[in-house]
């Protein structure tokens, strides 16, 4: 499982990182057709949402704090982390649950995502 949490990892943080998440074309290729997530603020979004929402400057603490992989199945796996982002001077720590579906034509795609704000 060392080379899939490696990748799932590296996956995750893409999302993560303000090159690669301001970039629609690679966001569709990582959002799965039917994703969905449920922010840390409570909203609902659909993968449309999610690759044209407007973030602004962000920085995000990686390596990802507690990240774990558990395998649900073959090709399915939940990913778990804790998120702390600073939007200007705001700091927004999240517990954070993903679920990653290998596709044999596309590798790993989100499926779907929750973020739980949390105090720390």
């Amino acid at each position: 499982m060392g080379d899939v949490a490696e990748e799932l990892r590296e996956l995750e943080e893409s999302l993560w990182q303000p090159l690669t998440r301001m970039d629609a074309a690679y966001m569709e290729s990582v959002l799965a057709p039917g994703f969905f997530e449920f922010t840390r603020s409570g909203r609902m979004l659909d993968r449309e949402q999610v690759i044209a929402l407007p973030l602004g400057d962000f920085a995000t603490r990686t390596p990802l704090p507690e990240f774990a992989v558990r395998m649900i199945g073959d090709d399915v796996a939940l990913v778990t982390y804790r998120s702390e982002v600073r939007f200007a001077r705001e700091v927004h720590v999240a517990n954070r649950a993903s679920l990653w579906r290998r596709h044999p034509d596309a590798g790993w795609r989100l499926e779907f995502h929750q973020g739980t704000p949390t105090e720390t």
